[in-house]
């Protein structure tokens, strides 16, 4: 998969992961909400580490560096 998300990108996806990891292991946000934003924590994270995002793709979007 070609890479489509630039370090600006990565970073703002991993602190929004970590305030959602908060927000959940201090019992901010429980329940079913809580579960989906564990989720979403965990995606932001994958997709962080592998710089691609899935959603970018149909739509042709990419924040990485043209190089």
């Amino acid at each position: 998969m070609k890479k489509n998300m630039g370090t600006v990108d990565k970073v703002i996806r991993v602190l929004v992961a970590v305030v959602f990891l908060v927000l959940y292991f201090t019992h901010v946000v429980t329940g079913t909400l809580g579960v989906v934003l564990l989720i979403l924590a965990g995606v932001f994270v994958v997709t962080s580490l592998i710089g691609t995002c899935p959603l970018y793709l149909p739509f042709g979007l990419s924040t990485a560096k043209k190089g």
